[in-house]
């Protein structure tokens, strides 16, 4: 089973930093979810939310702040928010880096820094607005993409072949065998998110789920390797 970092190590460090980041490869993960959006400037930023408000010492939307602006914020034991290519830089293809489409037009942007990284092997891009996805395979077919749902709709097989993804992303409560058999007789991988106990992380082992994603890695480690 596919061991990913949340954010990287969420529960351990401050998320989508590059100290999380550092910590969730320490710990031996496979895969790396982190989230984008864009700055005022138009510069790719790793971050959650729409604002900085929760996860920073400052206020405001992404959007309406530069990445001067943002650079000068406190996400958490002295680390800044990273840039995408930062990010990308760190990871040094280690692991894979699945990155989520949070903000409206980071498709493009998000496509190109990857070509110029050189790094289509090396990551997967995943949306809950589905037609982020489409938007990337309108311009690179060779990027692996996956659909995010956190309650998936009963043609959810259907939806994600329609769009063209190689998996499905539900919530790990929403998952049960019936839904683990329909993806693979489908060809499509299903990958849980983000059970963060013993009990829910095994019972993801148990309906044998291709990959799991979590703010403890370390349990994940622990439980799957």
């Amino acid at each position: 089973m596919v061991i990913t970092g949340h954010r990287g190590a969420a529960k351990l460090e401050p998320e989508n930093t590059c100290l999380s980041i550092k910590k969730a490869i320490d710990l031996g993960v496979d895969q790396i979810e982190i989230d984008v959006h864009l700055t005022r400037d138009q510069q790719l930023v790793v971050i959650h939310d729409q604002t900085v408000d929760r996860t920073t010492d400052g206020h405001g939307a992404v959007s309406d702040l530069s990445l001067q602006e943002i650079k000068q914020l406190d996400a958490g034991k002295g680390e800044r928010i990273p840039t995408l290519q930062e990010v990308i830089d760190v990871v040094q293809r280690r692991v894979i880096l699945q990155i989520e489409l949070k903000g409206p037009d980071t498709a493009e942007p998000v496509v190109r820094l990857i070509e110029r990284k050189n790094i289509e092997s090396a990551v997967i891009l995943t949306s809950f607005v589905h037609e982020r996805l489409r938007k990337v395979h309108q311009i690179n077919l060779n990027i692996a993409l996956g659909a995010l749902w956190s309650v998936p709709p009963d043609d959810v097989c259907q939806q994600a072949l329609e769009i063209g993804v190689e998996a499905i992303h539900i919530q790990h409560q929403n998952i049960d065998a019936d839904l683990v058999r329909d993806a693979h007789l489908q060809g499509l991988k299903i990958r849980a998110w983000n059970p963060d106990t013993v009990r829910e992380i095994q019972q993801m082992i148990d309906l044998e789920v291709d990959a799991v994603g979590s703010n403890r890695p370390d349990l994940l480690v622990q439980l799957c390797r």
